[in-house]
């Protein structure tokens, strides 16, 4: 039988979602309950079928006109507990006490074919509590470029939050123009935040920071439960998803563009793509994000503003640490300072993967470093670097302002691996399973995302198609594994908000 949402939307018996939901029943301070804002004329841009069968969701009923109204906002589906969520942050190190989902809506959570927990979020479907004057819509470009990216990103390998499916809204947004109104169907492994915990230790709400940890702790961590201090685990277990994500992050050279503590999930996945890029050129100190005016979150910086977010986490667990205020502190700083070490671990296996190294031995970070340094020099692009030396292309050398710079680290790379007895043809593939031929190159975006605004949607389906397959060849798709040319170059990307 038919009931009715919070807001008088008529929700519908037979919604395509098999909900399962837990964060709803934690304390009534940790959301606000309320359904998405309706929208005019909503239509179907793309419906991820092959995410939607792993999540145990029928993707036929989601194509219907009733499963689309269901995607946008229109209709609240059975077994739903709409809620936006609270939490608070540091954005660009500046403390904001509240933020929360201001234009995001938790429609529930489903178990998938993994026995996962995953939670379903609209983003764009209105506004919430926690909107501080803002109109809760998304537009069409920014919900398009976190498609492609965060599917990318799945693609490459890389943890990350994924996307189910992109409705327009037949409604325009005001940001600086009128823009076309969409919202994105996203999956997260949850969308719990350092910021989450910062916003009830920021309130001096002890009982909150136990009761999301434990929620935490059992959603993703369930091994943390049975450590001796089962809180010091769950704080060493979030470092080292996390320094293994951005680890990830750098050998693809991907940039996130807005690192904020709201913006880094608990999880260890990529969430929150706004300002996001990939490099072409590399240098460490790329910035693409217009809000990032200082670098504060370059590509090189990430590493070190991870840290510092951890850090924020590590002192809102602090009460639970220890009775005693200084033991807590001691037990903080010993996880904070794990970090450095996790990070270049991490880093530093995936870099000898990259240049086919199996044996990792001393001097090779600095065989690596070497490179990298010269890639900069030279103004040498980071994605066909890495794949033109998985095959062996001695074409490599021209992506160099200077191809001698790259014949001097070629000699000595040559001769380390003659230190190893590997066959060529299984150093080959293994490197052509980490360095991939496509990326979601800045320019590729923009062009997916100015078709569509004019209702050709093509581009960006054959854009998706490709880069479902990023360590594949696909000799008909060339054009998109090219740098920009000088007339191409995206110098700036926006968050959208």
């Amino acid at each position: 039988m038919d009931d009715f949402s919070p807001n008088g939307l008529e929700r519908t018996a037979t919604a395509p979602f098999p909900f399962d939901n837990s964060y709803v029943r934690l304390p009534d301070r940790f959301f606000a309950k309320l359904a998405p804002t309706p929208v005019a004329a909503p239509a179907l841009i793309r419906l991820n079928a092959a995410l939607a069968l792993h999540l145990g969701i029928d993707a036929a009923r989601l194509e219907t006109k009733q499963g689309v109204a269901m995607l946008a906002g229109n209709l609240v589906p059975d077994g739903a507990d709409p809620l936006a969520m609270a939490y608070a942050g540091h954005q660009f190190g500046n403390w904001v006490p509240q933020l929360g989902d201001g234009r995001a809506i938790l429609l529930g959570e489903v178990i998938d074919r993994d026995g996962v927990r995953r939670d379903i979020q609209l983003k764009g479907a209105g506004r919430t509590p926690f909107s501080r004057g803002g109109d809760g819509r998304a537009v069409l470009g920014p919900v398009l470029r976190e498609y492609i990216v965060s599917e990318a990103m799945a693609a490459l390998g890389v943890p990350t939050t994924r996307a189910l499916a992109a409705v327009t809204t037949g409604e325009h947004v005001w940001r600086d123009l009128p823009e076309q109104g969409a919202v994105l169907t996203r999956v997260a492994g949850s969308h719990v935040r350092i910021g989450t915990f910062e916003f009830f230790a920021n309130r001096g709400d002890v009982d909150g920071v136990r009761t999301l940890a434990d929620y935490v702790i059992a959603r993703h961590y369930p091994e943390a439960a049975t450590a001796e201090q089962p809180y010091a685990a769950l704080l060493n277990a979030v470092i080292d998803r996390v320094a293994s994500l951005v680890a990830r992050w750098m050998l693809i050279g991907f940039i996130h563009g807005v690192m904020n503590t709201d913006n880094m999930s608990i999880a260890g996945e990529t969430i929150d793509y706004g300002p996001c890029a990939f490099m072409d050129f590399f240098h460490p100190a790329t910035v693409y994000s217009s809000i990032d005016t200082h670098g504060r979150y370059a590509y090189a910086n990430q590493p070190h503003i991870a840290h510092w977010n951890l850090s924020r986490l590590a002192g809102a667990l602090l009460p639970l640490l220890a009775v005693e205020r200084d033991t807590g502190i001691a037990v903080a700083q010993a996880a904070i300072d794990r970090f450095p070490a996790q990070f270049g671990k991490a880093y530093s296996a995936g870099l000898s993967a990259k240049l086919g190294l199996f044996e990792m031995r001393e001097g090779d970070a600095e065989l690596a470093q070497d490179l990298l340094d010269r890639m900069a020099e030279n103004k040498a692009d980071f994605t066909l670097t890495f794949r033109g030396l998985s095959d062996g292309d001695a074409a490599v050398r021209m992506l160099f302002g200077d191809p001698t710079a790259f014949d001097v680290w070629a000699g000595k790379w040559g001769q380390r691996l003659l230190e190893e007895k590997v066959a060529p043809e299984h150093r080959r593939a293994a490197m052509r399973a980490v360095n991939p031929a496509f990326i979601p190159r800045n320019h590729r975006v923009q062009a997916a995302i100015t078709a569509a605004q004019t209702g050709d949607f093509s581009v960006f389906d054959e854009m998706m198609a490709v880069l479902a397959r990023p360590y594949d060849d696909q000799p008909g798709a060339a054009v998109y594994g090219q740098p920009p040319k000088s007339e191409e170059v995206v110098h700036k990307t926006f968050c959208g908000t």
